[in-house]
């Protein structure tokens, strides 16, 4: 007993190893990666809504100004436009959110120094999960329940502020053209908006007006269809047509109006009802009405998956932010925000295709909406698996597939087409320059032979004449007596040079001109 050795218990694993770490998790590094990611996101997200908010104010400015909008008003369109750019706002500021800030983590060796203490990415993607979550869900509360009620607002504001302005035209003992092809006349209007003596001419293809003339009349608005009516009562319309004159008595008599101010916001009429602005119940039945295998059943149930999968979308965005954020580091660029933006880009792409498809019938409506979060799923999937490995992106037999394709394909190309063609472009500005610029002579060196006049560099195979800037460069260790002797050893001439030289070529072949 007394001559075995002492019992060494086995070192504990820390708790990091597996996914133990979440029996206890790390908040503190949980709360830095999230203030690393939010502060960004915010900065983000101000300077893109700042960006899209004026974009979509450019096509309000005419209806805004030829209604006549108040303050007021203004607010209240402002906020119904609110939630619809939100919807692409917010996925592309959280995806920067995060690029943005392991960008800066990498760059400062934290990520680095988080690694040797034995922290991975998995440890590190909690956070990202969860804030990426919510503000999915966020997106999504948008995308269903605010957007809807947002466009609808914004038909009713505008479709009311018209016919405000159209009440406003609407004058006693005038007539009011304000209406377009409908000229109207009244005699007098009370205090409760009821017309008193009312003259109509109505013009709209016709080419004798059809005169209506009634005791009484006023003006309703149906919000729900969005329509305006002029309703008349015991009076008389007149039909003329060549020598036949009809008359026609009425007790009540409803004439449909056109809105004659501006409501078309961006190229749509805020005086329709369309799909954007139904609940998803509404688009359901209106899908199950025309029929899903219709092309207006399937444009309806279109939007009823456009308003869920952009929310999933947002979700796995911000997850590919994390590892494209982690490409750069000291002394390389970072790539991680045009790497974001393409791929925000193609994922929209994508998106758009895919539904285009799916309204077409060429796709089955369901798999055809949600292939691009599918993609996007397996393409994150596989971009954190080679980052957490410490590999690059692209593996190394794409890399080489694709520079070979280069080889084969453009290579050739770029060598007998576009690179001749930007050597001339770069002779002829050498010699308009030189035609322009006095040539400057330098001192020759000390140590420097005279009687070679010819200097030119080894690494890029050109070579200068007495009066070029680079004649003297420190590269230039090779020296000729002529040209004739450089162009020998394989050297060309500079671009200014080369004006020199076919100058030169020039007056010895035509010594008249010399």
């Amino acid at each position: 007993m007394g001559n075995n050795p002492p019992v060494i218990p086995a070192p504990r694993r820390p708790a990091g190893d597996g996914w133990r770490w979440l029996a206890r998790p790390p908040l503190l590094l949980w709360s830095y990666v999230a203030t690393e990611m939010l502060a960004p996101f915010f900065a983000s997200f101000l300077i893109l809504y700042c960006v899209f908010f004026l974009i979509r104010l450019i096509p309000l400015l005419e209806v805004v100004l030829a209604l006549q909008i108040g303050f007021a008003d203004f607010v209240r369109l402002f906020s119904y436009i609110f939630p619809h750019m939100l919807l692409y706002v917010i996925p592309m500021a959280c995806m920067a959110g995060v690029i943005i800030g392991f960008t800066r983590m990498t760059n400062d060796r934290e990520i680095l120094a988080l690694k040797a203490s034995g922290i991975s990415l998995r440890r590190m993607l909690p956070p990202i999960v969860l804030i990426a979550a919510a503000i999915a869900a966020l997106t999504g509360y948008f995308s269903i329940r605010l957007i809807p009620a947002g466009e609808l607002g914004v038909k009713q504001l505008m479709f009311t502020l018209a016919k405000e302005k159209i009440d406003k035209g609407l004058k006693e003992k005038e007539f009011t053209e304000a209406l377009g092809d409908l000229v109207v006349y009244v005699e007098e209007i009370d205090e409760h908006k009821e017309w008193h003596g009312v003259y109509v001419s109505d013009m709209r293809g016709r080419v004798q007006p059809l005169i209506t003339m009634a005791k009484a009349g006023r003006m309703s608005a149906d919000m729900e269809n969005m329509m305006v009516t002029v309703v008349l009562d015991d009076g008389t319309l007149h039909n003329a047509e060549g020598q036949d004159n009809q008359v026609i008595h009425f007790q009540r008599y409803q004439l449909q109006i056109p809105l004659r101010p501006p409501t078309r916001v961006g190229g749509e009429d805020v005086t329709t009802q369309n799909r954007n602005t139904m609940s998803q119940r509404q688009l359901q039945a209106a899908a199950a009405r025309y029929g899903p295998d219709t092309k207006v059943g399937r444009m309806y149930l279109s939007e009823y998956h456009h308003r869920l999968i952009l929310p999933v979308g947002c979700f796995l965005l911000s997850l590919l932010g994390l590892p494209l954020g982690l490409q750069a580091g000291p002394g390389r660029r970072a790539v991680g925000i045009p790497l974001g933006l393409g791929f925000f880009i193609l994922y929209y792409i994508t998106f758009t295709i895919s539904r285009v498809m799916s309204e077409e019938g060429t796709l089955p409506m369901l798999p055809g909406m949600w292939l691009p979060n599918v993609l996007f799923l397996i393409l994150t999937v596989f971009i954190f698996h080679r980052v957490e490995q410490e590999r690059p992106l692209v593996p190394e037999r794409l890399q080489l597939l694709a520079v070979t394709l280069f080889d084969r394909s453009l290579r050739p190309v770029w060598e007998r087409t576009v690179r001749p063609a930007l050597d001339r472009a770069l002779a002829r500005l050498g010699g308009v320059v030189a035609r322009w610029r006095p040539v400057r002579r330098r001192a020759e060196p000390p140590g420097r032979s005279t009687h070679l006049r010819i200097h030119a560099d080894s690494a890029s195979g050109l070579f200068h004449l007495p009066g070029c800037e680079q004649y003297d460069c420190p590269q230039c260790r090779i020296e000729f007596k002529d040209v004739q002797v450089a162009r020998e050893a394989g050297f060309k001439p500079c671009p200014f040079c080369r004006t020199l030289v076919d100058e030169q070529e020039r007056q010895q072949s035509d010594p008249a001109d010399s």
